[in-house]
């Protein structure tokens, strides 16, 4: 089947399609340009709105921060309840300024939602059916057992090599400690939910008590444990099986062929999402927060180096061609803030590299819950960086127990928003470090969010390709 052959003409981005003697590579490299295209115009548009569309909420609420700021060091010093009174009114003002602010900017927020929840739809009903005949192909449960072991091997390893270097970064820079940010009130509440380790629901949240929940409500890591279970349970029952696997072969391409439909919207969605953010953000938040956003960036740069210099010592110089394939996957994820939008064009860009189609089906869902690489080098950065922020010096000891505990919650939280932040939460309670000081980052988290996106594609695509290797799936 030819996944990139789009049968639907979408203005303006039309001439994506039926051009060229080469087809293929032409709609390929034309969908690249026009995300570029999208991507420059957005943030070009956003630097424009936010120096004269919203300019006016972005100041009002750059006054209400100082107004809160100074009632707040006024009532640190004499405790009254009419200050108190006063911040809360101040904080209400703020969160109205910034929902008029975020209605002026809707229409372009709507171009990223709507692309997203098409992506969002497709995902769930991608992963069971590709992720079934993946493990009924396999045809038996020692074979899922071994890629599942090889898989999960390299899957912790990575993970822990993205904490430790970011553990490592954040303690050479120090970036809390020379930033001197005024800081957040300790006791602030942020209307994030918390978190913090527990075995119960760890369990609970690998497995489902329903799978249509699961499917409504994209939980990943649940679907993939009743796909493994179901594919398996397929390939016992032997030839009354391949029914069922023809049947899902087709529903594996059918959704693929939605795809292709879906993805003409991606110079729309990139071009929304940049404007939006760059509205909301403008330069003075870059400005201030430059020294952060500049190390976290150097160290994923140094992530990307890493992953790909382990992958070399596998696939050999093929790792070149296989990033170069991940381009669009990875600036779709980078442009939206979201690895879930580059999902689909990741699984058909991985079987066009030559992985084997039940290992791409079987290790990449697995990799949503279990190997966001760019998430977990954030999570110990940002903590890491609160607690220099607060002047809490944490021993290494300390430091490698965080890290392990953060290892264990971050998995499988892919589908919830914002999970990061809240797994980060539940951490910082954990040591006794002021969660407020996620306030620090709330406001560049989407600009880190982005960098994140992207670095989980790489890894994820980095991944596929060395299991394929190990199981001698990895095609020329």
């Amino acid at each position: 089947m030819d996944q990139e052959e789009f049968d639907v003409d979408i203005v303006p981005f039309q001439n994506i399609i039926f051009m060229s003697q080469h087809p293929q590579s032409s709609k390929k490299n034309k969908l690249t340009l026009y995300i570029f295209i999208a991507l420059a115009l957005g943030i070009g548009l956003g630097f424009v709105l936010n120096a004269y569309y919203v300019q006016v909420d972005n100041v009002q609420i750059a006054q209400i921060d100082a107004e809160i700021k100074t009632f707040k060091a006024a009532n640190a010093a004499m405790g009254s309840a009419d200050i108190a009174t006063s911040i809360q009114s101040l904080n209400e003002k703020k969160t109205a300024v910034l929902k008029s602010r975020d209605a002026k900017l809707e229409p372009f927020s709507l171009m990223a939602d709507i692309f997203l929840r098409l992506i969002k739809m497709i995902v769930a009903p991608l992963v069971f059916s590709t992720l079934v005949v993946g493990v009924a192909k396999l045809g038996d449960i020692k074979a899922v057992g071994r890629i599942g072991g090889k898989t999960l091997l390299w899957f912790f390893s990575a993970s822990l090599l993205s904490l430790a270097l970011g553990m490592f970064l954040v303690n050479l820079f120090e970036p809390g400690a020379h930033m001197n940010l005024p800081l957040p009130d300790a006791n602030a509440e942020l209307g994030l939910q918390k978190t913090a380790f527990s075995l119960k629901s760890f369990l609970y949240h690998i497995f489902p008590t329903s799978i249509f929940e699961s499917l409504a409500n994209n939980e990943i890591l649940q679907i993939v444990v009743f796909s493994l279970l179901f594919g398996t349970a397929t390939a016992a029952i032997g030839e009354h099986g391949k029914i069922l696997i023809d049947f899902f072969e087709v529903v594996a391409d059918v959704i693929l062929k939605i795809t292709g439909y879906v993805m003409n919207l991606a110079p729309i969605a990139v071009f929304g999402a940049m404007t939006a953010v760059i509205a909301k953000q403008g330069a003075g938040i870059l400005a201030t927060y430059s020294i952060f956003i500049g190390e976290f960036y150097l160290g994923l740069g140094m992530l990307w180096v890493l992953l790909i210099l382990a992958a070399f010592l596998f696939i050999g110089g093929r790792v070149i061609t296989l990033i170069k394939r991940m381009k669009d996957p990875a600036l779709l994820a980078f442009s939206t803030s979201s690895s879930e939008a580059a999902f689909p064009k990741m699984m058909m860009e991985l079987e066009r590299f030559g992985c084997g189609k039940k290992i791409v089906s079987f290790v990449l869902p697995l990799g949503y819950s279990f190997n966001l690489d760019g998430s977990m080098m954030y999570m110990t950065f940002a903590s890491l960086f609160i607690a220099q922020s607060y002047g809490i010096h944490l021993p290494i000891a300390t430091q490698i127990s965080m890290l392990l505990i953060l290892m264990l919650t971050s998995k499988g939280i892919a589908g919830v928003p914002r999970a990061s932040l809240v797994v980060i939460a539940g951490t910082l309670s954990t040591f006794n470090i002021p969660e407020a000081g996620l306030a620090l980052l709330l406001g560049i988290d989407p600009i880190l969010d982005m960098g994140r996106s992207a670095t989980n594609v790489i890894g994820n695509s980095v991944a596929t390709a060395v299991v394929s290797k190990w199981e001698g799936e990895l095609h020329h």
